[in-house]
């Protein structure tokens, strides 16, 4: 993932957090995990569809309950601002690990990504137009003025704010608008695209493959969450299948989409703005809407460089250990075997990272993913055969979980500003949300 170092916003450094609150941290999230994989999965129905409630959603909402309650938690257990601060880094560097895993399976299963053809390409128009489609009406019959550009021209992740930044400023309406879309995706993003992708999949309207292209809408956490849930009502043999197709989308939204949010929903996003307020914004007497002005401003919106090695090796670290946690609970892979291919993953992983400090300009993501999805193309190099044998064993769930429970205790220090942003902005970014996850499935269906 990229970072919004251009942005105003402020972070606390990641150092600030001590040696014992590191260690305290990595413990206090390797219990989650096991407390999340242990409560297993949840359905319950609602109307006509089914809202399942995964491991990686329980991590996600204990942790974010244990750190807005630190105060109240004995010291021994404690997660306090700073380890909350900490955990957004780990987090980031986490995340390696799981695109490693992403793209080994994409280059596994490279045959099903090329089938998906026509549809991949086409289902980024969903990506980056149904966020206005859906969220840009709405925020103006709500009475939001300007800040709705921001907020419902994409889903408002760091390389979005950039593109305001620029442009606008972040102190504008639409750098408002952006920042609450942040703020509300990171803090209640992957609950909601879980609980709303697995309804939509337990309809039984759309082809999983469809619903996994909608659910690589340009984030790692988000994608996580969303796949896990259509995942989960699939049977088990169609998750190699669905995961490759879910994991190129969402390459793809993350560097095609760029464009196409700079290029074509912001531009578009603007008109339509100036086209519909004074048609919409009739329905509504309240005057432009302030989504948390002062507040918003002092949101973290990633960490502005790298985190030292010792960090990231940290994050692989408690990635590593959730994901041999969940694998051994819950789908009884033994610990040496999952230690193997854990070993394989963060080798790529760490060859990658050696190179983007010698080049720091790299965009890691991008050349994390390409490097692993050519070495996981069967038949391709001597050792690929056997790398995606010791790989396939780790379930691509079982990343999930830790994943999220460290967004859960990133999010947990951003929980007063989000109050202060107002219900209105907050329903029109989940709508947005909605709208790219949407919209991608539904153009991705024609193909289906």
């Amino acid at each position: 993932m990229t970072s919004a170092a251009s942005t105003t916003s402020t972070l606390p450094s990641v150092a600030s957090s001590s040696a014992s609150g590191k260690l305290r941290l990595v413990l206090v999230t390797l219990a989650v995990v096991a407390a999340a994989e242990l409560i297993g999965p949840v359905q319950f129905s609602v109307g006509p569809g089914k809202v399942a409630l995964l491991p990686m959603l329980w991590a996600l909402l204990i942790a974010a309950a244990w750190g807005i309650a630190h105060r109240r938690v004995p010291g021994a257990v404690r997660v306090a601002t700073a380890e909350q601060s900490f955990a957004g880094g780990l987090l980031n560097a986490g995340l390696l690990l799981f695109v490693v895993k992403l793209g080994l399976t994409v280059g596994a299963a490279l045959p099903q990504v090329k089938q998906a053809g026509w549809a991949l390409l086409f289902q980024e128009f969903g990506h980056a137009l149904g966020t206005l489609a859906l969220g840009l009406p709405l925020a103006l019959l709500l009475g939001i003025k300007r800040e709705a550009v921001g907020a419902t021209f994409s889903v408002g992740r760091e390389g979005n704010l950039v593109i305001i930044g620029e442009k606008y400023g972040m102190a504008s309406p639409e750098g408002r608008g952006v920042l609450a879309e942040y703020i509300t995706g990171t803090v209640l993003g992957a609950l909601f695209i879980a609980v709303l992708a697995g309804f939509i999949a337990s309809l039984h309207i759309f082809d999983p493959r469809s619903l996994a292209m909608g659910a690589g809408v340009g984030s790692g956490s988000l994608m996580a969450a969303a796949l896990g849930a259509i995942a989960a009502q699939q049977p088990a043999e169609m998750l190699p299948q669905l995961t490759a197709i879910a994991a190129a989308s969402n390459l793809l939204t993350t560097v095609v989409g760029f464009y196409f949010t700079l290029f074509l929903s912001l531009p578009l996003c603007s008109w339509l703005y100036g086209k519909l307020e004074p048609v919409l914004g009739r329905f509504s007497k309240r005057g432009a809407q302030d989504a948390g002005t002062g507040a918003v401003s002092q949101v973290s919106v990633g960490h502005g460089g790298a985190l030292p090695l010792r960090d990231t090796l940290i994050a692989w670290a408690v990635v590593s250990g959730g994901v041999l946690i969940g694998n051994s609970l819950t789908y009884k892979v033994p610990v040496l075997v999952s230690l193997e291919g854990l070993a394989a993953v963060a080798l790529i992983a760490l060859i990658v990272e050696g190179i983007k400090r010698l080049v720091p300009r790299l965009p890691m993501v991008l050349v994390l993913s390409v490097v692993a999805t050519v070495a996981g193309i069967p038949g391709l190099f001597p050792f690929s055969d056997a790398l995606i044998a010791i790989t396939a064993k780790l379930n691509f769930l079982a990343f999930t979980t830790p994943v999220l429970a460290l967004a859960g205790f990133s999010v947990a220090k951003d929980l007063p500003v989000f109050r202060q942003l107002g219900w209105r902005i907050v329903v029109v970014s989940l709508t947005a949300t909605a709208g790219t996850f949407l919209g991608a499935t539904v153009i991705a269906e024609f193909f289906h």
